[in-house]
């Protein structure tokens, strides 16, 4: 059988028809996926460490996840490798790491004994964290971004409370019974992290640009940070502790020095209420 002629074209051959055509991807493009890959791949594997009862390497794979999750960003800045694909993944990974990997890991280790209290403790703070995330995308997305988002957070950030949700955790491996009593008030606890999540209470981010160190403190504050990594790897969980309660003492700091500067305790800013809901729905 004799093949067709094909159709006379006068404006030469259409491709639009065959789909888009393969490209090659700078490498860099893709390293920050690979990260966040990687974040994603460590929270879920710390919900499976806890479900065996290898809690210790399962706090640590948390732990590891929030820490690949927060320099993923960074690092396609640098590498000049942001992308919305990226940022997408970032938002999903963040989910994972942040909200249900910390909330199934108090669960399991210490939370299931407050039966259904534990579980509804649990699913508050899985979603007080995706709303966390959701709020926190919304004010990215704005393009008239108000002048304190630089310095301050509406509400603890997701990162943190990943950290400070796990303290029952780190109590548990310090020695303290881990009874129903203590599954009761890891519950409380876990609700009110939540509650600090979703809250609009102003929270001193350090990133703002006109933060400035004195030279004469540049080199104490590194011995400091080195001083505080090398208590982190020998004492890892007292040192965890002591990191959530200065964390949680330092908020109301924070937020005295939003009240001097802008005379109220809570931020009260238009453009994360009814309309941007409404608009992101």
């Amino acid at each position: 059988m004799e093949t067709p002629f094909p159709p006379f074209e006068p404006n030469g051959p259409d491709d639009s028809a065959r789909g888009p055509r393969l490209r090659e991807i700078p490498l860099r493009l893709v390293f920050p996926n690979l990260i966040t890959i990687l974040a994603i791949c460590a929270g879920l594997t710390g919900i499976r460490l806890a479900f065996e009862n290898r809690y210790e390497l399962a706090v640590s794979m948390v732990l590891l996840a929030a820490f690949l999750d927060g320099i993923d960003g960074r690092v396609a800045r640098l590498m000049k490798a942001t992308s919305k694909f990226g940022a997408q993944m970032d938002s999903l990974a963040d989910i994972v790491n942040f909200g249900v990997a910390p909330a199934l890991v108090v669960y399991v280790f210490a939370l299931d004994q407050a039966r259904s209290l534990g579980w509804i403790a649990a699913l508050i703070y899985a979603i007080a964290a995706g709303l966390r995330l959701a709020r926190f995308n919304v004010m990215a997305e704005r393009e008239n971004k108000a002048s304190w988002q630089s310095e301050y957070f509406v509400g603890v950030p997701a990162p943190a409370g990943a950290m400070l949700v796990l303290l029952p955790v780190y109590l548990g491996f310090l020695g303290l019974a881990t009874d129903r009593t203590f599954a009761y008030l890891s519950s409380i606890y876990t609700v009110l992290i939540a509650f600090l999540l979703i809250s609009r209470l102003p929270v001193w981010s350090g990133k703002s640009e006109g933060n400035r160190l004195r030279r004469d403190l540049v080199l104490p504050m590194m011995l400091g940070v080195v001083l505080y990594v090398a208590l982190l790897m020998s004492y890892t969980w007292e040192v965890m502790v002591f990191t959530v309660a200065a964390y949680l003492i330092s908020l109301p700091f924070g937020a005295r020095k939003w009240r001097r500067k802008y005379g109220t305790l809570t931020i009260e800013e238009p453009g994360i209420g009814d309309d941007d809901i409404g608009r992101h729905i």
